[in-house]
Formats: structure tokens, C-alpha cells, sequence
């Protein structure tokens, strides 16, 4: 008989009956229950939040009444106000600058981890910390404490007998200030390069080297190229955390956007709108533009990868 022939057979043959079927419906029910928290936590956490945020973004909202519907105006207002265009641009230039410059710092460290060095798993967790440390208000008030008129960058600076400035009231300097926390905070790319770099197989490098390649052409024509996943999947992160930088901004600015909104980001702009202003509306009208643009700039990359990440396949 072909295996034709044999497939029709068994799909005329009645479902099968008994024990088996018993045990199977009994693990189905056992995994309904067991993703039962986890569908819970979407549907209230997520999709149902989302879905009320979406709805107040088409109505007027101030926490006290009862929201009323106007339709766009919302989204009309936001192309019409000059302060959020103005946060929209620290935003832009902030995940612009610090983004590369944080994953620059990462990819170099890894690179001189992967050297094999003692004590590497000191160095990781030494590494890894400011990581941990970021985004919580206290790192960000002694950042605010290290940059003010009496802070240690210009006490250091005093002993070079360079005079200092309030870093953080100068509007020329305070975004600057914020860019560097963020690319202090490093350690997270940087495990997750070290862990890429370990996958990459000797192979490579051995046979580059009796090819008579120097060690910067091994890592340009074999490491990055074979990093450039782990490359993709750090850039994405790190952009998406960047448009969403919010404790950072608010502690160092003093949470009004700092000198001239010079640290006005997006993020603490909504807030200032929605919990200050109390126009709930309009600052949910302002979370669904920025969850737009992530999206935009995520698709963006995922269109532009297949340029630049290369696979093993």
C-alpha cells in the first residue's frame, strides 16, 4: 500500500477511546489552570488598561469628573504644542547619543573580558552593578549630587585648576549629564556580549590567524560580523528603554524639565501632563504616540537588519 493510501486509512479510522484520550484532556485541563495567572495578569495588567488608556485618549479627563468624549482632539493638540515638540527632540537626540555610546562602552568591555583575564567573574558583577543601580531615584540623586556647583566632578576638576559649573543648571551641559548615567549603566549589554562572544568557535580565529589576518582584522571580519545578532538584540533593547527613560530625567531635573526643558523627556513631559496637570486624556493621547514611534523605530530596525546581521545559516 502507498503511504497515500495508508494516510487516508488512518484519517477514516475513529478517533481513539479510552485511557488515553482520558489522560490527554486531563493534561489540557492541567495546563488551562496552570496558564490561568499568566492570562489573568495579560487581561487585567495589559489589554484591559491599554484598551480604557485608548479610549481616554478620545476624551477630555481630569480625574475628578467623568471623562467626556471629544474625539481628536488630543491627538490634534499634540502636533500644535511646542513644549512636546520640544521633549520629543531631547528625547530624539538623548536615545540618538547615549544609545551607541553606551553600546560601544558595552561591546569594548566584553571584548576585553573575553581575554581570558583572572578574576573575570569579579570584574563581570564590578561591571554589572551600575546596571542594577540604574534607574533607581537614589543613583539618580547622587548623579544630581556628583554634577551640582559643590559636586565631585568639580572638586575634581579644582585640582587641575579648571573652574567648574553647575552641570545640571546649565542648559548647554544638564541633557549631558543625563546621557552619562545612562551609558554608565552598561552592564547589562555588556553580559550579554561576553555571552556572545563566548559562542563564537575557535575555529574562526584560528583559521584567520594562519591566513596571517592581525588581531583588528579577526575582529572585524569574524567577531562582529558573527555578533551582529547580539549586536541587533542590544540596540533594539536599549533603544526601546531609552524612549522610555523617565526616573532618571525627573530626579536630576527636579521633575519641571530642567533649565530652559532642556531634560524634558517625553516620558516626564506625559507625567507632568497626566499627574500634575491632571489632563488624563491628553497624556494618554500622548502614550499612544510614543508606543507608535517605538514601534515605528523597532520596524524600522527589523527592516534595516537584513543589511547588516549576518547568521550562522
Amino acid at each position: 500500500m502507498s503511504a497515500l493510501g495508508e494516510l487516508a486509512r488512518l484519517r477514516r479510522q475513529p478517533a481513539p477511546h479510552g485511557p488515553a484520550t482520558a489522560r490527554s484532556k486531563a493534561d489540557e485541563r492541567a495546563s488551562w489552570v496552570f496558564l490561568a495567572p499568566w492570562i489573568t495578569g495579560l487581561l487585567v495588567i495589559t489589554i484591559v488598561p491599554m484598551a480604557a488608556s485608548l479610549w481616554l485618549s478620545f476624551t477630555e479627563y481630569n480625574l475628578l469628573q467623568a471623562p467626556s468624549w471629544i474625539g481628536l482632539d488630543n491627538y490634534q493638540r499634540l502636533f500644535q504644542d511646542p513644549r512636546m515638540h520640544n521633549a520629543l527632540w531631547v528625547t530624539s537626540r538623548y536615545v540618538a547619543i547615549s544609545v551607541p555610546l553606551q553600546l560601544l562602552l558595552s561591546l569594548g568591555l566584553a571584548v576585553l573580558l573575553n581575554q581570558g583575564m583572572r578574576g573575570l567573574a569579579l570584574y563581570r558583577s564590578a561591571y554589572y552593578l551600575p546596571s542594577l543601580l540604574g534607574g533607581s531615584v537614589a543613583i539618580a540623586v547622587l548623579w544630581r549630587q556628583m554634577f551640582g556647583h559643590d559636586g565631585l566632578v568639580n572638586q575634581v576638576l579644582g585640582f587641575g585648576s579648571i573652574e567648574g559649573r553647575s552641570w545640571i543648571s546649565d542648559p548647554s551641559t544638564a541633557l549631558g549629564t543625563i546621557m552619562t548615567l545612562n551609558v554608565w549603566t552598561f552592564g547589562a549589554p555588556m553580559i550579554i556580549f561576553l555571552a556572545g562572544l563566548r559562542q563564537i568557535p575557535n575555529m574562526y580565529y584560528e583559521a584567520a590567524s594562519v591566513d596571517g589576518a592581525s588581531r583588528f582584522r579577526q575582529f572585524r571580519s569574524v567577531t562582529l560580523p558573527l555578533l551582529t545578532p547580539i549586536i541587533f538584540f542590544n540596540l533594539v533593547l536599549q533603544v526601546i528603554g531609552a524612549f522610555q527613560a523617565f526616573t532618571d530625567a525627573f530626579v536630576i531635573s527636579g521633575g519641571d524639565g530642567g533649565p530652559s526643558d532642556s531634560t524634558m523627556f517625553y516620558s516626564l513631559y506625559l507625567y507632568l501632563q497626566g499627574f500634575r496637570n491632571f489632563d488624563m486624556g491628553y497624556a494618554a493621547a500622548m502614550a499612544w504616540l510614543l508606543l507608535a514611534l517605538v514601534a515605528a523605530f523597532t520596524a524600522i530596525n527589523f527592516a534595516v537588519s537584513k543589511y547588516w546581521v549576518f547568521y550562522d545559516d
